[in-house]
């Protein structure tokens, strides 16, 4: 006989390689440059397009996972990450680590959905279903958030590949025990369809747009015509996708659901909060080793304060809103991560690294009522029978957020540190130029100032984005008073979620558990 916890445990570790590969590079880039000959637009598409991919298939595979069955689906996806890893471990050039890191997103993008919706097949008891994807909820954010600390452990004693190579034997041990553990769920004989022109259309307008950003660095290779046709994409696109979604009888991602103000809401603050913890990471990490001179696996330690951060955010917020209105712990604590923010402004090239530490872990502290609230509000200002829609519609926020994190984000700060050094460039390889042999104390300097200059406007940038999100949700919407019908004719007396789509059992997770589902 099958034990639930085993199968639960052997679902955890696809959901944790996911989740790690991430942020796992952050610590690994400037190695990966300097020995693969990156160039600054190329380095930013390695660490980002992972996301995206697995942000916008992840809708796909909940539906593919009902049509060919969801263990399938996750053994075929395991396998398909494995031989991705395998590839972007030992690849030789920029350009086979960007289709590594494609194919990794596709194969990750199987997983996610199909490990929520086994769990819901091995627990059909609702108590001990809602306690199962609450684990899964805090795996998947623990193991995001201990992807660089992994990174940088890994990377002491081994090359940049090695940070890709941890996915081979949690992958291995599925496949081998996931027959034995995990329940053989039939195909559906006619599972839900999913508008593939869709995908291809929000995809296309997301690679447009990071093209677009990306574009705007010095010295980026995109020529001007690309990057106007780009725009032009985004806008095009766009509108072409928005119209498509109205005309389906089930859309890709259901845009009515944003007619409802908390859902609106909670969805940016999502992205928002995303966008301002990638970007902020991946620039500090950077900013550590290159700036600071530390080993990876110093940096690896010095950042753990985000991590923490997060995790203590997330996991008091429960407890305070036990007392306090979550309507008001929500814009409470992202004002308090926008001060954060600020506090890296007061970080100059002779001060050290620790204010930059100590404004990190301010900034992943605040956005702790942010997760543990957002994606149960979004669920329960759904409709019953959209709660699968609105599950993926948050996911993709996170995923989404995250990559745009690194390509709007990370740009501003390439931006700013090659204007400042007055050349373009890595930060990286100024720093590899700069150490010589002989090594040049004078533009080793330079470097220092030149990336806290690119330190303060992304503590600015993402402090303007904390205040705007903070102001969102100061707006009383996250609450209808008693007896005012949805605008999506939802009860509020009614509160069950049930999954039309393949991918919202994560709407199981309960307000006083949630995580970053």
């Amino acid at each position: 006989m099958k034990s639930p916890r085993l199968s639960l445990a052997l679902l955890l570790l696809p959901t944790a390689v996911v989740a790690v590969d991430l942020n796992v590079l952050f610590l690994a880039v400037p190695e990966l440059t300097a020995d693969l000959g990156a160039s600054a637009t190329q380095q930013l598409w390695i660490t980002d397009v992972y996301g995206l991919v697995v942000g916008v298939l992840a809708i796909v595979a909940g539906a593919v996972g009902d049509r060919v069955g969801r263990r399938r689906l996750l053994l075929l996806g395991c396998a398909g990450f494995l031989a991705a890893s395998l590839l972007a471990a030992y690849a030789a050039t920029p350009e086979m680590l960007l289709l590594a890191r494609v194919l990794q997103g596709v194969a990750g993008a199987t997983l996610m959905p199909s490990t929520l919706a086994l769990i819901g097949e091995v627990f059909p008891d609702d108590a001990a279903r809602t306690k199962a994807i609450a684990t899964w909820a805090t795996c998947q954010f623990a193991f995001a958030s201990l992807g660089p600390v992994v990174g940088g452990l890994l990377l002491h004693w081994f090359w940049w590949g090695s940070v890709f190579l941890l996915a081979v034997p949690v992958c291995g041990v599925v496949l081998v025990l996931g027959p034995r553990l995990l329940p053989a769920s039939r195909p559906a004989e006619r599972g839900p369809r999913v508008d593939l022109l869709s995908a291809g259309l929000l995809m296309a307008v997301l690679l447009a747009l990071f093209t677009a950003i990306k574009a705007c660095i010095p010295g980026s290779p995109t020529p001007l015509p690309i990057a106007v046709a780009a725009v032009a994409i985004v806008l095009v696109g766009g509108i072409v996708f928005a119209r498509r979604q109205r005309r389906l009888a089930v859309p890709f991602l259901d845009l009515d659901l944003l007619r409802e103000p908390v859902i609106v809401v909670s969805v940016a603050s999502l992205t928002l909060a995303a966008v301002v913890l990638a970007g902020t990471g991946f620039w500090v990490t950077q900013y550590l080793q290159s700036a600071a001179g530390l080993s990876p696996l110093v940096a690896a330690v010095v950042f753990m304060p985000m991590g923490l951060g997060i995790g203590a955010g997330t996991f008091l917020a429960p407890v305070l809103g036990r007392r306090f209105d979550p309507d008001r712990l929500i814009p409470a604590g992202l004002v308090v991560s926008s001060l954060g923010a600020l506090l890296q402004l007061t970080v100059s090239a002779g001060s050290g690294y620790w204010p930059m530490l100590v404004a990190i872990a301010i900034i992943a502290f605040g956005c702790g009522p942010l997760f543990a609230f957002s994606t149960q509000r979004i669920l329960s200002a759904a409709p019953p029978a959209a709660a699968g829609r609105a599950a993926a519609l948050a996911e993709t926020s996170n995923h989404v957020g995250s990559s745009l994190g690194f390509a709007a984000v990370g740009s501003l700060a390439t931006t700013v540190f090659a204007l400042s050094r007055g050349e373009t460039g890595t930060m990286a390889e100024a720093r590899a130029a700069a150490q010589g042999p002989p090594q040049d104390h004078v533009a080793l300097e330079a470097l220092a100032v030149a990336a806290t200059d690119a330190l303060h406007a992304v503590g600015l940038c993402t402090a303007v984005l904390l205040l705007g999100c903070a102001v969102l949700n100061t707006r009383r919407t996250a609450r209808r008073p008693s007896g005012v019908e949805s605008p999506l004719g939802y009860d509020d007396t009614d509160r069950h979620v049930t999954d039309d789509r393949g991918v919202g059992t994560a709407a199981a997770v309960p307000p006083d558990e949630g995580g970053r589902a």
